[in-house]
């Protein structure tokens, strides 16, 4: 952590004795590849919040996860966007093995997204190690991202509700060429930012393709599972600019991944009793308020 979030974890954790605050002690653990020094409760802790709730909407927690690492840890660079994926490939099973145990999976959406997104992972790792591997270029990439689908999605929250579908016959699947274009795009920006794409994903299928968030979800999470494992490849195999390190931290990404595939687990069987409009409206609020994080900050 900085050390304000840690003087400030440490005053939380203290007690009061006689009188005198007492802040107890609280070892830290250190992260060789990322550089970073945390408590080691506190990266599970993070995931299993982060993915919790996420999840309900189809996206495994990640791009929150990023703003947790560059805010409160101080890890950025193209390392950090590969730790992010590894924190994928351990949350994620967990709720697309529940979707599919309830039979709320659309696996053909599922496959075709993941189609469509693979080519586009390599080149995302590409263009984040030679040209966004500066922290202030990646947050000027982050804010514009988010802010437009979180604008896209709030207008879709704004807008007369058209269907309300919490489960049944699958939707009629899109229109092939678009959707798997839109799944490299998505692809190339998930990968720069290092969530495999959900969260990108969903607005699109939602607000352009007019599909149900209670339909997209167990696809979109299948989809970012298997383009993060690409993904991770890609930042490990492709050469990159010298002093530019993109292998991920892989003890940092388990652990997050460890807390988010309980609360993955946790928020895939919450889901089913929260309706339409509150999951685009918690999406839109999250997108938003990051967005204006890295503007105004």
């Amino acid at each position: 952590c900085s050390p304000l979030a840690r003087k400030r974890l440490q005053t939380w954790w203290g007690g009061r004795n006689g009188g005198r605050f007492i802040v107890a002690p609280m070892s830290s653990f250190h992260f060789a590849v990322s550089g970073i020094d945390t408590f080691l409760w506190l990266p599970p802790l993070a995931g299993f919040v982060l993915a919790f709730f996420c999840s309900m909407v189809g996206i495994s927690g990640a791009f929150l996860l990023m703003p947790f690492q560059l805010s409160v840890l101080g890890y950025a660079g193209p390392s950090a966007s590969a730790t992010n994926l590894v924190y994928n490939l351990i949350s994620i099973p967990g709720s697309v093995w529940r979707y599919h145990w309830e039979n709320r999976l659309w696996w053909r959406l599922g496959l075709v997204i993941t189609a469509g997104g693979i080519p586009g992972t390599w080149l995302g790792a590409w263009l984040r190690t030679h040209h966004l591997a500066a922290r202030e270029d990646f947050e000027i990439f982050v804010a514009l991202v988010l802010a437009y689908l979180g604008a896209r999605m709030l207008a879709d929250v704004l807008r007369p509700a058209t269907r309300l579908g919490t489960g049944g016959d699958e939707p009629s699947l899109p229109p092939l060429l678009p959707l798997l274009a839109a799944s490299c795009a998505v692809g190339i920006i998930g990968t720069i930012y290092g969530i495999g794409g959900g969260s990108f994903m969903v607005p699109i299928l939602v607000s352009v393709f007019r599909l149900p968030v209670h339909a997209v979800a167990g696809a979109t999470l299948t989809a970012t599972l298997l383009t993060s494992i690409v993904a991770v490849l890609g930042y490990v195999a492709l050469p990159t600019p010298a002093g530019i390190a993109s292998s991920p931290d892989w003890a940092l990404g388990a652990l997050f991944g460890i807390g988010g595939l309980v609360g993955g687990n946790l928020g895939t069987r919450c889901q089913r009793h929260v309706t339409q409009k509150v999951l685009k409206a918690f999406l839109a609020a999250l997108l938003l308020g990051l967005a204006l994080r890295y503007v105004l900050v």
